[in-house]
């Protein structure tokens, strides 16, 4: 497990779904709790407002008591849920049963989900956790309904964007070409210290991962 310091950083980048050359300035200072669950090493990922104890979780992965222990004391208003894949799933039920949280996924992934979902995310909404707040960014590709979450200089990018890559386009209703244009006209608009932060394995950065876009269309995944 992986707990960010409190930090405040801030800078402008583009608002998904308000066009080009839109800039908003978010200030940050919230808690970041990350942990692996699962076969798969699905990330789990908390933000937290140490003040309000208002929070935010991104995928109930697996290992539901793992989760429910990682949230004891803090309110969940959502379960922000990446795609429809079933390992970002395994947990939902029980942990939306204990938190009374919301489940929110995109519309496009419905189908795929093992419950209703509660709300259904825009393209460019924001959810607040006390004084703060995530936006979301529709990223198709992966599946056609994965979603982004961005908060100040973190991109939680699901199965979007890995370290040296897209996510795998093999599967059902996966096409590569539009997680290509997702990554390249969604993603890659962020400065370049954006830390990128997947639902498997490492974190990685905007900067770090921009320079590659021609190889990945090259090779074709």
């Amino acid at each position: 497990m992986t707990i960010a310091p409190l930090y405040e950083p801030h800078f402008p980048f583009p608002l998904a779904g308000e066009g080009q050359g839109v800039a908003v300035r978010l200030i940050a200072v919230f808690r970041l709790t990350t942990f692996s669950v699962g076969p798969y090493d699905n990330n789990v990922y908390v933000l937290s407002d140490p003040k309000s104890k208002e929070a935010l979780l991104i995928d109930a992965a697996n290992d539901a008591p793992r989760i429910i222990k990682e949230l004891e004391g803090l309110r969940v208003s959502h379960i922000l849920t990446t795609h429809g894949h079933p390992d970002h799933l395994q947990a939902l039920k029980p942990v939306r049963e204990q938190t009374h949280a919301q489940f929110t996924c995109h519309e496009a992934d419905e189908s795929m989900m093992p419950i209703k979902a509660d709300h259904r995310v825009q393209d460019g909404e924001r959810f607040r956790f006390g004084e703060y707040e995530v936006i979301a960014v529709h990223t198709p590709g992966h599946t056609p309904g994965s979603v982004c979450f961005i908060a100040a200089e973190r991109l939680f990018s699901g199965d979007t964007l890995f370290p040296g890559g897209p996510g795998n386009t093999a599967n059902p209703y996966a096409s590569f070409p539009t997680i290509i244009e997702s990554i390249r006209h969604r993603l890659f608009t962020l400065p370049d210290d954006t830390e990128v932060l997947p639902g498997h394995g490492k974190p990685t950065t905007i900067g770090r991962e921009r320079p590659h876009l021609d190889e990945w269309i090259e090779r074709g995944w």
